[in-house]
């Protein structure tokens, strides 16, 4: 489990960025001794999802069910979290192509952040919300963190002392307000709803990656931004390459 000092130079970046304190309890080496798992970077794209009318009403995620549900076996990923996965890449597949960024590499960040949404027996549900609401600590400079003060008055993270990451992607307040979106089509941007969080990562992902993330220099740069750790980094590639050949993580 990693704390969240690693995390608190993202907040305080040039690109105001995203917090993810990383809340998982998942610190599993890679069988790299196996050659049916590969260790290269970008990760692989893994099994394309397919094309999602963006600009439909509702939940577009819900269109990727049969996409998405032999994947999420196979994995161990929550159903409705694999839907969002797909749906956010889809969105900046077709609004943003130059970016390149695969489901696999918002997969991973899901999973290395929060288990995919269940963090401490949280539940995914059918509309992508979670619950109970993610938080993680205070951000009040003890146990190695950074000091974040309140910059969103507790309406976001419910402290009116200090920020706390939230939701399954972890984002601090200010940094929602910034980037946070609607993808699950009931017209508000919540952090605790895992398709506006993945959404909303990838997003960001491609905007501190300069918009292209088909290089290894361009994937290892918006990783980086979004957690300025190597050891994330290399625990997010993990988790996207075994996803990427269907390898559960």
């Amino acid at each position: 489990m990693a704390t969240a000092n690693t995390l608190r130079r993202v907040a305080l970046g040039a690109t105001a960025g995203l917090a993810a304190v990383m809340l998982t309890a998942c610190n599993i080496e890679m069988p790299w001794d196996s050659p049916d798992i590969p260790d290269g970077l970008p990760p692989g794209p893994g099994v394309q999802q397919p094309y999602v009318d963006i600009h439909a009403s509702g939940r577009t995620a819900d269109t990727l069910r049969a996409w998405a549900t032999p994947i999420a076996d196979d994995l161990g990923i929550p159903v409705t979290s694999m839907e969002a996965y797909g749906n956010a890449a889809e969105i900046q597949r077709q609004q943003h192509p130059e970016c390149g960024l695969a489901w696999t590499t918002v997969a991973a960040i899901g999973g290395v952040e929060t288990k995919h949404g269940t963090h401490h027996a949280a539940d995914v549900a059918a509309n992508g919300d979670v619950r109970p609401e993610i938080r993680g600590p205070q951000l009040d400079g003890t146990n190695g963190n950074w000091e974040i003060r309140d910059t969103d008055h507790g309406k976001i993270d419910g402290d009116t002392e200090f920020d706390r990451a939230v939701g399954p992607f972890q984002f601090i307040p200010s940094t929602w307000q910034r980037f946070g979106v609607d993808a699950n089509g009931d017209g508000q941007a919540d952090p605790d709803n895992i398709d506006d969080a993945a959404l909303s990562a990838a997003r960001y992902l491609c905007v501190s990656s300069g918009g292209d993330m088909t290089t290894p220099e361009g994937w290892e740069k918006a990783v980086l931004t979004y957690n300025n750790s190597m050891d994330y980094v290399l625990k997010v590639r993990n988790h996207a390459n075994a996803y990427s050949v269907n390898v559960r993580y």
